[in-house]
């Protein structure tokens, strides 16, 4: 790939992974467990909401992780593109992946929903709306960046594997 093309794709990425991560940040430094489960004090809701907690925070640090690096990234005098394209495939992922396959699995995507202009993401649990809300808002973000990065998936790693690297 092409370094203006890798790096305008990492100045991209960056600044649609800082949107995310303010918004996860505003939304875990404000919720609690014991405020989400205020309504519901149901097993099933303290289970849904600790794993829900737990995969966003991994999914906040795996975020910040990769915005500080293509910030070092795109500080330097020189942009090497090597560098980038494992920052570009490390942010599919870790962060990307992060999102879509959550390790407590408490939403999913369907993908069947995504050609009908509805929602995607499905809930194991019905959520509170400012729960619903965080996760609808940051998967728009890490749809974005799954499209733009799906490069990475396979053909960064085959490139590397072709020239001896890994």
């Amino acid at each position: 790939m092409p370094a203006t093309n890798v790096k305008s794709l990492s100045e991209t990425t960056r600044t649609k992974l800082k949107d995310a991560v303010q918004q996860l940040e505003l939304f875990l430094n404000h919720y609690t467990l014991s405020q989400l489960t205020e309504s519901d004090s149901g097993d099933e809701a303290g289970t849904f909401y600790k794993g829900l907690l737990s995969d966003l925070r991994h999914l906040l640090v795996f975020s910040e992780v990769s915005v500080e690096k293509l910030g070092i990234l795109l500080r330097r005098p020189n942009f090497d593109i090597e560098y980038a394209e494992r920052a570009l495939y490390d942010v599919y992922h870790q962060s990307v992946n992060a999102f879509f396959y959550p390790k407590n699995e408490g939403y999913s995507e369907d993908g069947r929903y995504a050609y009908t202009g509805q929602d995607a993401i499905r809930f194991r649990f019905k959520p509170l709306r400012e729960a619903r809300d965080i996760v609808l808002s940051v998967s728009k973000i890490y749809e974005e960046l799954r499209d733009e990065l799906s490069y990475y998936e396979t053909d960064y790693m085959t490139q590397r594997r072709m020239q001896g690297q890994k």
